[in-house]
């Protein structure tokens, strides 16, 4: 049976032809890291690096485990890209003035996300300790991004912070989860801020855009197999007011992320949103698997009775093996060290991401794989959503070109149609890096077309810890929405953490009569 599933493994391997086509680089710079440097001092960085990005017309927001810095994106408000505008800051920077956990407790797994649909920032932080209730109410909820001084951004307690408060019982008390909306396209300006209370534990969360809410899938912990899935009111917090969450916990299963919508285009109105989970379950050491689980959750603000996830519905794909066996496992090897790196290999990677065209709705999800030449793989899917709401595989694939290894991914799909995937890259004998591949719409399916093209070469090997990064992020520039940015780890020469590399991707098509940005 092992035989078996490996050798349909190998069919499904992509491998580049010779007239592939060209991906430009258009972009390229370091981000938070080792050696970082903004207007608010420079920050030492908590492994693994909980990557994330988002673009607008006119910033880039990257965050990074505890840490959050703004740059510059050339275009018609600045003349370049890559300029630190703000940052280093605490991530619970926003919520200064905010009161509770979210202002007093600086937590990791923070995303951002930019929604196209409103042209506005989200920021949602985790709480990953048990907190009392408040026992006065928040502070305000719009308030100008806080600009901190050098003797407060950084690494040391602010004067005249307030301690933590002593953590309930074991039995009583809330985790929380934080949501900054921005008032405005601008992150430097008002945000609103939002603290909601549940009961488990809110670990990874991956928020999705979508026109009824903001879905965020969690995990309950790495011991359970459960999973959380949440929504926010988003047209409430889009306008400051008061706004709820709704919850629905699925048990039995692994990871699931949501759909996330690329471009303005909008599903068909009330479309439940689409969720999706990687079949087997390592925890009960079942690490392969030949179907995809997939979800419809509709969201109903004015009767939550009316909430529901419906599923799980079974699509079966290619078999595939979880690269390493699973997330929290030692497996991707380095140069001239015996540590080996975690792919986190048992999960859907972020984003699942969605996009409308006229003809079709289409959903890209990858995770990662093991392949028969011993390496890694990125195992990529595209569904279609039909009238009927029903999901089908209409294409997969596996890129491995070689033995070496490319794992935990993150898609997009640009306006036209290009499929992109962001990946590390490393192997024995090549220092983890960041590269990024595709696919044009008529390459023949299941295959990537667009030529292999690295963005940054790993320069040391990554002694201090097996996780390596937990993820990293695509993100479609709304100025074109077809240019393709991407956040990854790499380590420079010398250096004992790592530094991250962001990366800004065109494919063919792309930059030709882009669509012109709304205003608003």
């Amino acid at each position: 049976m092992k035989f078996a599933l490996r050798l349909v493994v190998v069919l499904f391997v992509a491998v580049e032809s010779a007239a592939a086509q060209e991906i430009r680089i258009v972009a390229s710079f370091d981000g938070l890291g080792h050696g970082f440097v903004g207007p608010h001092g420079s920050s030492t960085q908590r492994n693994p690096s909980d990557n994330s990005l988002a673009v607008g017309p006119d910033h880039i927001v990257q965050t990074i485990n505890t840490r959050v810095a703004i740059f510059t994106k050339r275009g018609k408000r600045f003349n370049e890209t890559g300029r630190v505008l703000y940052g280093p800051v605490p991530s619970s920077n926003v919520f200064r003035g905010f009161g509770g956990a979210c202002e007093q407790i600086n937590n990791g797994d923070v995303v951002v996300r930019f929604d196209q649909l409103a042209e506005r920032w989200l920021f949602v932080m985790p709480i990953f300790r048990r907190v009392r209730p408040r026992t006065a109410p928040p502070g305000p909820r719009e308030a100008v991004l806080y600009q901190p001084t050098m003797a407060d951004s950084v690494n040391t307690p602010r004067p005249g912070a307030p301690p933590l408060p002593p953590q309930p019982p074991a039995d009583s008390g809330a985790y929380a989860m934080c949501y900054a909306v921005s008032k405005t396209s601008d992150p430097m300006g008002a945000w609103y801020r939002y603290e909601f209370t549940r009961p488990l534990f809110p670990d990874y969360p991956r928020p999705a855009v979508w026109p009824d809410g903001w879905y965020t899938p969690t995990s309950t912990g790495d011991e359970v197999i459960e999973k959380h899935v949440c929504v926010a009111d988003r047209s409430r917090m889009l306008r400051g007011q008061d706004a709820t969450e709704q919850c629905v916990i699925v048990k039995d299963v692994n990871f699931l992320n949501t759909s996330d919508l690329d471009g303005r285009r909008t599903p068909p109105r009330g479309a439940p949103n689409i969720v999706v989970a990687a079949g087997g379950t390592q925890l009960r050491g079942v690490l392969r698997s030949d179907e995809l689980q997939v979800w419809r959750m509709h969201v109903d603000w004015r009767d939550p009775s009316r909430t529901r996830m419906v599923g799980p519905e079974r699509i079966a794909v290619a078999p595939y093996e979880y690269l390493c066996g699973g997330q929290l496992t030692e497996c991707v090897p380095q140069p001239g060290v015996t540590r080996r790196l975690d792919s986190q290999g048992d999960k859907i990677m972020a984003r699942l991401v969605y996009r409308r065209f006229k003809s079709h709705e289409a959903l890209v999800a990858v995770h990662s794989v093991a392949t028969t030449q011993g390496g890694g793989g990125v195992r990529w899917y595209e569904l279609r959503v039909g009238g009927d709401r029903g999901v089908s595989l209409y294409q997969q694939g596996t890129y491995a070109p070689d033995a070496r290894f490319r794992w935990m991914a993150s898609p997009a799909i640009d306006r036209l149609g290009n499929i992109g995937v962001g990946y590390s890259f490393g192997g024995p004998a090549d220092f983890p890096g960041q590269r990024f591949a595709g696919r044009t719409p008529g390459a023949a399916l299941g295959l990537f077309d667009l030529r292999e093209v690295e963005l940054v070469a790993g320069e040391a090997s990554q002694t201090s810890t097996l996780r390596w990064e937990d993820y990293t992020q695509t993100a479609v520039d709304p100025s074109d929405d077809c240019t393709v940015w991407y956040v990854g780890d790499y380590l420079k020469e010398g250096a004992v953490n790592y530094s991250t590399r962001v990366g800004a991707f065109r494919m063919p098509g792309c930059g030709e009569a882009a669509p012109r940005r709304r205003g608003g």
